[in-house]
C-alpha cells in the first residue's frame, strides 16, 4: 500500500491505471484528464503525461491531439473481426508447429500454461492475459511461417486490448489454462485434427465471454477510483 506521505512512482501510477481498466472501474472511452489524475495521485500533471504516453504506446490508451487521452475503445465489430481472423490464421500455424515440435518445444508451452495459471491464482489478470498470448505466439514462432506469424502478433496484441476492455473481470483458472492444456495434449499425440479443432473452440470461447454492455453514464471521478491524495 502506498504511503500517503510519499507520492507514487510513475510505475505505480501506471499499474494502478491498468488495474482500474482491467477491473472495469475505468470504462472504454473514459477521458483521462491530466490535472484531475495528478490531483488524485498527488503529483503534477507533468508526472502524469509520460504515464499516458506509455499506455498509448501499449494501445491501452488513445492520445488525440487537442483532445487529450481516453481509455482505448475497440469496437464490437473489431473484436469479432479479430477473433474471426485468428480462427483462420492459427490452425495452419498449429499444423506447421506440430510437424517440427520437439520435446523442448512442448516443455516451453507447458511452462507458459503453468505461469499463466499461477498468475490467475494470485489475481494478476494482466499478466495472465499476456502469458495466454505468449502460448499462441510460441507456437507461431516455432512454426516457421514468418508472414502468418507477423499477422498473429498483431492479432494477439489487439486481443489483449479487447480482453482488457470487454473481457470478464473474474479470474477463472478453468478458461484459458485448461483449454490450452487440452490443445497441448493433442499436440503431444500429434493429432492435428483434434488440436486445430480445440484451438478454434478455445478462440470461440474467449470471444463468447466478451461483454459489450454500454458503460454507465456519468463523469469519471479520479478520486473515487484511485483515492484522494494526502
Amino acid at each position: 500500500m502506498i504511503s500517503p506521505s510519499i507520492p507514487p512512482s510513475d510505475n505505480e501510477i501506471y499499474e494502478r491505471i491498468v488495474s482500474a481498466i482491467l477491473e472495469h472501474r475505468l470504462q472504454p472511452g473514459t477521458k483521462l484528464v491530466e490535472d484531475k489524475l495528478g490531483s488524485a495521485f498527488g503529483v503534477s500533471r507533468t508526472r502524469i503525461r509520460p504515464v499516458l504516453v506509455r499506455l498509448a504506446n501499449e494501445q491501452i490508451v488513445t492520445l488525440t491531439p487537442h483532445r487529450g487521452a481516453c481509455v482505448a475503445q475497440p469496437t464490437e465489430q473489431e473484436a469479432h473481426e479479430v477473433f474471426e481472423a485468428r480462427r483462420v490464421v492459427e490452425p495452419p500455424l498449429l499444423e506447421h508447429f506440430m510437424a517440427v515440435a520437439t520435446a523442448d518445444d512442448i516443455a516451453t508451452l507447458t511452462g507458459c500454461i503453468n505461469e499463466e495459471e499461477a498468475a490467475r491464482v494470485r489475481g494478476d489478470l494482466r499478466q495472465a492475459i499476456r502469458l495466454s498470448g505468449d502460448f499462441h505466439l510460441r507456437i507461431a514462432e516455432r512454426a516457421g511461417q514468418q508472414t502468418l506469424g507477423r499477422i498473429l502478433r498483431e492479432l494477439v496484441s489487439r486481443t489483449s486490448l479487447i480482453l482488457m476492455a470487454w473481457g470478464p473481470t473474474h479470474n477463472t483458472v478453468s478458461c484459458g489454462c485448461l483449454e490450452h492444456r487440452a490443445v497441448l495434449d493433442a499436440i503431444r499425440l500429434r493429432d492435428v485434427a483434434s488440436a486445430t479443432r480445440l484451438m478454434r473452440d478455445h478462440l470461440g470461447h474467449l470471444e463468447a465471454q466478451l461483454n459489450f454492455s454500454p458503460a454507465p453514464t456519468g463523469s469519471f471521478d479520479p478520486v473515487a477510483v484511485f483515492g484522494a491524495a494526502a
